[in-house]
């Protein structure tokens, strides 16, 4: 038996790290700016022009931690991003709203905005996604995973989503990166929009499903692959398993066999 000691555990531990320039303080700043953001659009007592300047400081800090090199594309993004942000709160009162006038347990817009963790996720979607498309290094996804450990809904930032998005209760929710989601969509816990083969080789493909228009999706469905349409207007069930298009203006459920046995 080979004894080691304290010293050579520990440089055993250090040869052995695959990236010693990774930062974890990149995550714990991520949160916190996903958190700041999140506020300054919605809390009535956060100052906007202070948070805005707070907010920029903290985007470059991010930024540079995570690239490996140096990139001088923060100020770009930044502006571009910021730019964006009163049409991204534009849209995020849309889909409060569709929460208000959907959910019979919603009492009003205030209450979503506080209380209801499929708006949260929608938002930092919303928030992620833009970065996305501004090939963001890092930062998008780890705002997302911020998202999914508080709300467990996940969202790629990948995803495109358009306006008055609902997710009720959102548990377990699954959005994949090349998902396709179209207007007033209604979606309630564990559903999964997920990809039928997850080869590396596909990674430019369209793996995830295309949700038209006005279609509400019932709890634990799954629904698989890039070329699967729901069609506008259609109903999904719970508890299905699709993998092929569903017209317009159909009816999808599951039927499930119950039977009941009297005790003697």
């Amino acid at each position: 038996m080979i004894i080691m000691t304290k010293e050579t555990i520990i440089q055993k531990i250090i040869s052995n790290k695959n990236k010693p320039h990774l930062d974890f303080s990149l995550k714990d700043k991520t949160e916190k700016f996903t958190t700041n953001l999140f506020y300054t659009l919605f809390d009535a007592n956060t100052c906007v022009a202070k948070n805005i300047e707070q907010l920029e400081i903290d985007f470059k800090e991010i930024y540079n931690l995570a690239c490996i090199i140096n990139n001088e594309k923060c100020t770009e993004i930044w502006g571009k991003f910021l730019l964006k942000l009163p049409e991204i709160l534009e849209n995020l009162n849309l889909d409060a709203q569709e929460l208000v006038n959907n959910d019979p347990a919603s009492n009003n817009i205030e209450e979503v905005y506080l209380a209801y963790p499929g708006f949260y996720a929608i938002a930092i979607y919303r928030f992620s996604h833009e970065l996305f498309k501004l090939d963001t290094p890092v930062i998008p996804r780890l705002m997302s995973e911020y998202a999914h450990s508080k709300t467990g809904t996940d969202i790629h930032p990948g995803a495109t989503i358009g306006k008055y998005f609902f997710i009720d209760h959102a548990t377990g929710t699954v959005i994949g990166e090349t998902c396709v989601i179209k207007d007033h969509v209604k979606i309630y816990q564990g559903v999964t929009l997920g990809a039928l083969q997850v080869e590396k080789s596909m990674k430019n493909t369209k793996r995830h499903p295309t949700v038209e228009d006005n279609v509400t999706i019932y709890a634990n469905a799954t629904i698989l692959g890039g070329n699967t349409v729901i069609g506008k207007n259609s109903i999904i069930g719970g508890n299905v398993w699709i993998t092929e298009s569903i017209p317009e203006n159909s009816l999808v459920y599951h039927k499930p066999e119950t039977k009941l046995k009297t005790k003697i």
